[in-house]
């Protein structure tokens, strides 16, 4: 059940499968015949929807497959067994609330949204493919995202999949009414979720602050990106789509992530096609490696950063990534499992210390989100008008992962109400409105250019921005207490009815 609600997600969007599995899970846990059951039950659904949804993580082992290669399944398994804990820790701590009746389906979607959170913080945090993504499919749908957030679509989501077995056992239906109550409810919450979306869309007011920029999409295979024969190349490349139709060229240019092909060294040595990419009276905000202030002489460390580049070789702004991928820019535990990150070198990155937005003459402030970021959420007014995410999915080849992470690079756009211009060296490159609808793109082992109008903020701040997850902890309080309270009018009545 849970490798077939793998499939409700991104780039499949088979919502009745996530649907269905979701439902089975609530009932398997409902019946479990312990917690420790019940734990097993979560543990084995979550590791059937973690190696579905993320199975393309072993396009990335074949970039260097002859040192990696061997690696791809094994730790694909290892990783979706490891998250598996968080949906087996929810069912556990639902049955245990819920006791052996329906208190347990009403606990369950509160558990599980607790469990998403704590995915999304523990360690680095992983909030990859949450169940809310599973709406995807619909930009109406997703626009309750800037209401309730990622999480409370999501445990919107598990309360959907509950609510026919709650109908069902309070009204003991048979299995043709137990089927078409099935079918109705989700039909029912699609079409209030599209109709509030279609209602939001309908009110919005669209526009432009009258600058417009260039997305350039290089499309650099990744196992050529580092080699020191092709950055002459890499450059060229880079210049040649940064400057195509000199005469109508707009004054900001966008590279992806890590797109100068060598280490960044500020006044020294900056390659010509860097100065030469910048339009006149613009800039070039472009991905770079550079050295960062050291630590010790003997603990070398790297910054992932984007920086803006003017017509005279200066650097006016930067913003060094604060979130890292563990094994792919830093090994965890390195003093006793050595250098075992898969981009190139042993040298660790480490994360930046800002979050500010990045000040850019011309244009509004800008968050900026850098490969991995993009995929936590994030409330809050830190006075941005526009998001700003570079990144590299060229790892990933054609697999569904590039398509998961710019959907949840879009969900960031419509949770702030801002808009987003998303540069990747492979796909998927776009300007999104603020509303998160793709305006212009470019798909996946595509190389080419975006030229376009920075869309304009939403009129009106989103109440998850406001708000964050307020709403949702309230929400998941109330289930909880609701859940506690049924599971003890559940065994007095069991009590009265056939004695202790």
């Amino acid at each position: 059940m849970g490798g077939l609600s793998g499939l409700g997600l991104a780039p499949y969007f088979v919502f009745p499968v996530a649907y269905l599995g979701l439902a089975a899970f609530a009932f398997l846990t409902r019946h479990s015949p312990s917690v420790l059951a019940a734990f097993v039950t979560g543990w084995a659904f979550g590791l059937g929807q973690f190696i579905v949804g993320l199975s393309w993580i072993t396009e990335s082992f074949a970039v260097e497959a002859e040192r990696f290669g061997m690696l791809a399944w094994p730790a694909v398994a290892a990783l979706s067994a490891l998250l598996a804990l968080f949906p087996a820790f929810a069912a556990m701590a639902a049955r245990y609330l819920g006791g052996s009746g329906p208190g347990t389906l009403i606990a369950l979607p509160a558990t599980w949204s607790i469990a998403e959170m704590a995915r999304s913080a523990i360690l680095t945090g992983f909030p990859w493919n949450l169940i809310g993504y599973a709406w995807g499919f619909s930009d109406e749908a997703l626009q309750a995202i800037s209401v309730m957030g990622i999480y409370g679509l999501g445990l919107l989501t598990v309360l959907l999949a509950i609510l026919p077995l709650l109908i069902t056992e309070k009204y003991k239906l048979g299995r043709r009414s137990a089927a078409l109550v099935l079918i109705l409810v989700p039909a029912i919450a699609f079409a209030t979720l599209w109709t509030g979306g279609t209602m939001r869309l309908a009110a919005a007011e669209f526009g432009d602050n009258g600058q417009r920029v260039r997305i350039v999409q290089p499309n650099i295979p990744q196992n050529q990106k580092w080699e020191a024969g092709q950055a002459n190349a890499i450059l060229d490349k880079l210049l040649a789509l940064s400057t195509s139709g000199e005469s109508d060229r707009p004054r900001y240019v966008v590279w992806p992530e890590t797109a100068y092909p060598v280490l960044f060294e500020a006044g020294r040595n900056i390659h010509p096609a860097l100065t030469a990419s910048v339009p006149t009276g613009g800039l070039l905000l472009f991905g770079a490696v550079r050295e960062a202030p050291a630590r010790r002489a003997d603990d070398p460390a790297l910054l992932n950063s984007v920086l803006a580049l003017d017509e005279k070789g200066r650097v006016v702004a930067d913003y060094d990534k604060r979130r890292l991928v563990p094994f792919g820019e830093f090994t965890p535990f390195k003093r006793v499992l050595g250098a075992m990150k898969m981009t190139v070198g042993d040298i660790d990155y480490i994360p930046g210390e800002s979050s500010a937005p990045i000040q850019l003459v011309g244009l509004p402030a800008a968050r900026a989100l850098i490969c991995y970021e993009a995929i936590f959420p994030r409330s809050g007014d830190d006075r941005a008008g526009w998001i700003l995410n570079i990144t590299n999915d060229a790892w990933f080849g054609m697999s569904a992962g590039p398509h998961q992470h710019f959907l949840a690079a879009r969900a960031r756009a419509i949770e702030a109400g801002l808009p987003l211009i998303r540069a990747a060296n492979s796909g998927v490159s776009a300007i999104v409105d603020s509303y998160g609808r793709v305006k212009e793109m470019l798909p996946l082992n595509v190389s080419g250019v975006i030229d376009g109008p920075l869309p304009a903020p939403a009129p009106t701040e989103t109440l998850f921005r406001r708000a964050g997850n307020i709403p949702v902890v309230v929400s998941i309080t109330l289930l909880i207490a609701a859940g506690a309270i049924t599971r003890r009018r559940f065994t007095a009545n069991r009590r009265s009815c056939c004695g202790p």
